[in-house]
């Protein structure tokens, strides 16, 4: 089965709920908790999270806000490949670019596991912290994200012989819906949708396929997985931030180069008198791989005006502006292509 069959009939925009877990900055619990209200009352029904969100604050906040609901009526997906431990992390967290996210998060240990053993506890842990019996999607995190040459390799080799058939086990037993990797990186992705042991369900693919850099993934992923019938649900689609008007590029102070392009990009959305957000919501949703898209915030207003972006009217001279400047990739699926 596919992500999408399995997603509330007509939802394409999902919450991603990492800056829950205090990412950037101490967000004030009840401004966290107020954010979820926002999104259920602005008709969210598919919340992902994971454990390394601020060492399972972001489950936590989540779970609490979501007690009130009734569970059947939304969907929820984790993460596993690192582990939680009760002890006090006294050493810097070695997260590769990830590591100053967090500052503000718990300071649980965290580790990385993508072992049978370690998927299952990291499962059981993640249940507790959100108070529910069950999860829809778990995604395997980061798996190539903090390592590099053969280190990387070598985890998911890990990864593939326990994580990966802990998961497609627990699909096929009807305990969760479905699994994939969750990552930032193409390469784990192809590597994963070319074992012929493995069938994934789809891929949460964070940062790579965006209105500002989506050429990689539009090559290598987007033609492979709908092949194979994986879904794509599209995280970070504003770029760290750096869209939208943050400073972030792939969790970093955004290069000199990657701020000239948002400008550009801008430029041509002011023309047409186009909000970024929608430009940047819809671009994603406009591939017939991606099943769903999951921005984050950590701001009820947020929410209303990721909704409000999803249903503006884009003028198609907007995307042939873009092409004609060679902003987007000549071969990405615009809105207009759908038209």
């Amino acid at each position: 089965m596919t992500i999408k069959k399995h997603l509330p009939q007509g939802v394409q925009l999902g919450f991603g709920t990492a800056p829950l877990g205090n990412m950037f900055r101490n967000i004030p619990e009840a401004e966290a908790l107020a954010t979820v209200d926002a999104a259920w009352e602005q008709g969210i029904r598919y919340f992902d999270t994971a454990p390394l969100y601020g060492a399972g604050l972001s489950e936590i906040r989540l779970g609490q806000a979501l007690a009130k609901r009734n569970r059947d009526d939304y969907v929820l997906s984790t993460k596993v490949g690192r582990v939680i431990l009760d002890e006090v992390e006294t050493a810097s967290r070695d997260l590769g670019e990830k590591g100053g996210l967090f500052e503000f998060g718990r300071p649980n240990r965290v580790i990385n596991d993508y072992s049978e053993k370690g998927t299952m506890q990291s499962i059981e842990d993640s249940l507790k912290r959100l108070g529910t019996d069950r999860l829809d999607f778990v995604w395997v995190h980061d798996i190539a994200q903090d390592f590099y040459g053969d280190e990387w390799l070598a985890h998911f080799e890990i990864a593939r012989t326990g994580a990966f058939r802990a998961l497609s086990r627990l699909r096929d037993q009807g305990v969760i819906k479905g699994w994939g990797l969750g990552v930032n990186r193409v390469e784990p992705i192809e590597l994963t949708l070319d074992l012929a042991e493995t069938r994934p369900d789809g891929m949460l693919l964070a940062g790579r396929y965006t209105l500002l850099d989506h050429a990689s993934a539009l090559q290598r992923v987007m033609p492979k997985a709908a092949a194979k019938g994986v879904d794509i649900v599209v995280g970070g689609p504003y770029s760290s931030g750096v869209l939208v008007g943050g400073k972030h590029f792939e969790y970093q102070p955004a290069s000199a180069e990657i701020l000239a392009k948002v400008q550009r990009i801008q430029a041509v959305a002011n023309q047409h008198a186009v909000p970024i957000k929608a430009a940047a919501l819809q671009f994603a949703l406009a591939h017939p791989a991606v099943a769903a898209v999951i921005p984050g915030a950590s701001r009820p207003d947020r929410i209303a005006e990721d909704q409000a972006a999803l249903k503006a009217v884009i003028p198609a001279e907007f995307w042939h502006a873009l092409r004609a400047q060679k902003l987007v990739a000549t071969d990405a699926p615009l809105p207009i292509d759908n038209a």
